[in-house]
Formats: structure tokens, sequence, C-alpha cells
């Protein structure tokens, strides 16, 4: 029955096969009297296809670790590339399965991922319509954030298609491998001086101390690093040699609190006291203390560090004698970050109160609030629920909540069905708690824009959907 099924498959295949074999030889023929480099570089996207479908998993593992390097050629559109690259060989891939007769590996999360993405167009369509606060002349920007969210969506589908293919604990350790390009120049920020080093390493370095490595900019850094300081941890306590993540751990911390992502440091406090709460002893409570001081001991010593605790005393979180107004006040003249947050904020709510129903369209919050007195340029909301009310107004506001809530009930209902102990369990408990520290990150940070950080995310929400059956599930030793 299986041979019968098999070669049914592979008749299917080749029948396809021949049948595209047909325009595609018409289509070589006219590039090479059209122009000999248009059949070169037809030639070389033709073989990379051919790679893609021979060597499926090793392809998809190549591409998701060669993403974390992209993004300093932002300016060459690289990173953009790369995504409709990702969205037109998913694509490509599920119709040659459905033709051929192969399983698409899908979840029900995966089809409520695709209600919320579908939804996101209702702002696409509406804003040339005039149904929104901004014109047809912001329709680039809001197509190119959709497409964004369709990557999501696809990275997901995706590696779903891997899950009969490689075993998750070795995608999930291979993964790590995406952290070689961005420490590597992150550490040359940090100890080589900056005139030796390209423009494009150092055009986003702030004051000379902040870090962004490959990722762009020093808080795209530190997302992205808040992520793999939980995977480190989790491989800590899953492997039986402790000592090289020990020292691994130590070295992207230390990158981490170079980037100056204030933010981050709570989210990562937050994310290892969760992940450490299920199992409470002496020596687990004196290490989370010891990496917890270090870790403030390390942002502390650098000079953006000591500028942003020093900043957090004059706002009104901690001075009773600055509220609100006067805070928003100060922000014009004292560089203080965070008042400048709460004049920015104040900017987009009233902005949002003239479209509040369905709000301006994607991606034109930065138009709306403070401008950048030098370039005339707008910032992004440093609040992604606030971005949410101003740009898709409560509809999409409370459409992103619903997003948010099931997920989190999808992450929750994969941590139940763990086995006690194993390795999948421990990966939800990691990633349920990312997931809480990143709504607490929300608040004060463009999330949403962690482009690089989210092919990640969804990969790792992939891996953790598998099922039991894919995972070994075998009883971790007790951490020391």
């Amino acid at each position: 029955m299986l041979t019968n099924k098999s070669s049914s498959s592979s008749a299917r295949l080749t029948f396809w096969l021949g049948l595209v074999g047909l325009p595609i030889g018409i289509v070589a023929g006219f590039l090479a009297g059209a122009s000999p480099l248009l059949l070169c570089l037809a030639l070389i996207v033709g073989a990379a296809l051919l790679w893609f479908f021979t060597s499926f998993e090793q392809a998809v593992i190549g591409l998701l670790i060669l993403r974390s390097s992209l993004d300093l050629f932002s300016g060459l559109q690289l990173p953009s590339a790369f995504a409709i690259g990702i969205n037109a060989l998913t694509i490509l891939y599920v119709v040659v399965a459905l033709l051929t007769g192969k399983a698409v590996h899908t979840d029900k999360f995966w089809w409520f991922f695709v209600g919320w993405v579908m939804m996101q167009s209702l702002w696409v369509i509406l804003l040339p319509l005039g149904g929104l606060g901004m014109g047809a002349a912001f329709l680039p920007s809001a197509i190119k954030v959709w497409m964004r969210y369709f990557s999501w969506l696809m990275i997901y589908l995706l590696v779903m298609q891997l899950k009969d293919r490689v075993p998750p604990e070795k995608l999930v350790s291979l993964l790590l491998l995406s952290l070689v390009a961005p420490i590597s120049v992150a550490l040359m920020q940090i100890f080589l001086p900056a005139s030796i080093l390209p423009s494009l390493l150092t055009a986003q370095a702030k004051a000379g101390s902040n870090v962004s490595g490959t990722l762009g900019f020093p808080n795209g850094l530190g997302i992205f690093l808040t992520m793999f300081i939980a995977l480190i941890w989790w491989k800590l306590s899953t492997s039986q040699k402790r000592l090289p993540w020990m020292i691994l751990l130590g070295l992207v911390s230390f990158v981490f609190v170079r980037t100056g992502y204030f933010t981050g440091i709570g989210a990562v406090f937050l994310l290892i006291l969760f992940i450490n709460s299920t199992k409470i002893t002496p020596i687990r409570v004196i290490g989370v203390v010891l990496f917890c001081s270090a870790f403030v001991y390390m942002f502390g010593s650098t000079e953006f560090g000591q500028q942003r605790l020093t900043e957090i005393y004059q706002t009104p979180l901690l001075n009773p004698n600055i509220d609100i107004s006067r805070a928003i006040i100060l922000s014009y003249g004292d560089g203080n970050s965070f008042n400048w947050r709460l004049a920015h904020w104040n900017y987009l709510i009233e902005a949002w109160k003239q479209f509040p129903i369905l709000g301006y369209g994607l991606d034109s919050s930065p138009v709306l609030g403070i401008k950048d007195f030098r370039t005339g340029s707008g910032f992004a909301p440093h609040n992604d629920y606030l971005r949410f009310l101003v740009e898709q107004g409560i509809v999409g506001l409370l459409g992103f909540v619903l997003f948010l809530t099931v997920q989190g009930v999808h992450l929750v209902n994969l941590l139940r069905s763990s086995p006690p102990k194993s390795d999948r369990r421990n990966l939800c408990l990691l990633l349920l708690a990312l997931f809480v520290a990143n709504l607490a990150s929300m608040l004060s940070s463009n999330i949403v824009d962690a482009t690089t950080f989210f092919l990640y995310w969804w990969t790792l929400v992939a891996i953790a959907g598998w099922g039991n059956e894919y995972w070994q599930t075998h009883r971790l030793t007790q951490s020391a």
C-alpha cells in the first residue's frame, strides 16, 4: 500500500515537472535571445529552487540562520527581498505538495493566524478608499507592514513542514548559530575603534557606546538577544555539560547590556524569574540573584546605563514632585527619554480622538506624534498597544488584543500537553515566559517592528507545536 502511494506520488511529480518544463524551456529560449545576463540569472534562480526542493531541510535551516545577518543591508533592501523570497518559496512548496499529494502540516492556531492577517488587509483596502484618517499616499507603507505580518504567517507554515524531517531539539540548537554574526559584529563595535570600522557597522550606534551588531539598531539587537538568553538558559537546563552554556550566557548578557535596551532589563528579569518559578531551590535562587545582580552591574557600569538610571528618577514614576503635565513640558529640553515618551504618547492620543474607530492606517503613527526637529521625520510610537489604537482604531486594538490572547492560550495549551520535565515542556515554559515579558515590553518599546525577532519567535512557536510524538520525552537531570 505504501509502495503504491509512493509510486502514485512520484508519477504525479513527474507529470507536473514535465508540464512545467515546457514553458520553462520556452522562457529560457526567449531570455537567451534577449539577454544572456537574464538567462544566467534565470539559471541561478532555477538552481536555487532545485536545491530548495532537493535539500529542503538544509535549505530552510540555512535561511533561518542567515536572517540574523541581513539587517545591516537594509539600504540595499536585502531583508525585504529575503521576506519576499521566503513567502514565494513557502507558497511554491505548498502548491507542489498539494499537486503531488504530500501532506501540508498546519494546526488550529495557524488558521486563526490566517484570519488575523486577513483582518489586517482591511486597513490596506480602506486606505485608498478614503475610509481612514490618511489617504492613498500611505498605501506603499501600509502594504509593507501587511507584508511583514504575512511573512510571519509564512515562516510559521514553512517551519511546520519540517516536523517529520528534523528532530525538534536539534533544530532549536541549530538556531543558536544565528547568534554568530550579531555577536561577532557587536564585539567588534565594543572593542575596536570606530575609526577603523566600516561605516555600515557604526551608522546606528548612539553616543559611541550602544552596539547594534548586524541588527541595524541597538534596541533591535536587544530584543533579539532577549530571546536567545532564554534559549541559552533552556540549553543550560537540559545539557549535562553546563560550563560552555554558562560562558555563552555570560557573553550574550555582556553584549545585551551594551545595547542600552533599558526596557529589556526588566524583560530579562521577568523571563528568568518566570522560568525558574516552577522549581525553586536554594541553589537556583542564589543563581538567579547572582545573574540578575551581575546583569544590573554590567548595565550600570556603562555610560549610557548610568544615564538611563539617572533619567528614571526624573519621571513621575519615581519622583512625586513631577506629574505627567510637567514631565511633558520637561521633555522638550531635558533629553529624558521617559518624559519624551509621555509627550509623544500625548500627541498620539490626541490624534487618535479624530478617528477613534478605524484609525489612520498601517504605519501612520510616526507622522502623528513628535517630529525630529533636525530631519522633520516622525518617530515610532514606543508603545505597541497605542500603535494599534492610533493606526487601526478601537477595532484594530481589540483585534490585536484578541490575537495576543489566543496566542497566550495556545502556548498554555502546548505547555499542558507536554510531558513533565520534557524538553518540549521546558521550551513551552520558556516561550510563555518570553511572551509575558514581551507583553510588558510592548508598553514602552516597538516590539512589533522587530522583524528579525519575530522570524525566530514564530519558528520556535511552530516547533513547540509539533506534538509529543516528535519530541524525545526524557527526564532531565536535576539542576545544580
